[in-house]
């Protein structure tokens, strides 16, 4: 019993470190392609505006459900969760904008991708640990 809580409040605390540093990288990024001038414009490249508001916005609620959950409080889990599923809305939207041969750059479908996965995992990791300690 000793052991699996050490090994959760392991888990928890890399999940939470992962999901802070996710937001810094994604406010930093974000906020030099909306904010850096021309040299932000040629570092996004052909970008969907509503997706780079979304990943630059998600940024600051990534520090916040990590923080929560380092914290192990009830609420981050539902932060992941609502973070899971807004981002999986964004994704399909994007989707949707490729299907109709708007300009997009393939990074942002990796991208989109990972942040997906990313979250759902971090939703399953935290529910487990958080909500049935």
């Amino acid at each position: 019993m000793r052991e699996m809580k050490k090994n959760n409040m392991l888990i928890t605390t890399i999940l939470s470190i992962l999901a802070i540093g996710f937001g810094i990288l994604t406010i930093k990024s974000g906020g030099f392609a909306l904010f850096g001038g021309e040299a932000g414009k040629q570092f996004a490249g052909n970008y969907v505006p509503f997706v780079l508001w979304f990943n630059f916005c998600a940024g600051f609620f990534y520090i916040i459900t990590g923080i929560g959950i380092f914290l192990k409080k009830n609420w981050s889990v539902y932060f992941a969760m609502t973070l899971a599923l807004s981002t999986v809305l964004v994704f399909v939207a994007f989707g949707i904008t490729i299907f109709f041969n708007n300009p997009y750059e393939m990074r942002t479908v990796g991208a989109m991708t990972f942040r997906t996965i990313f979250w759902i995992v971090l939703s399953i990791f935290s529910r487990n640990i958080i909500l049935k300690k």
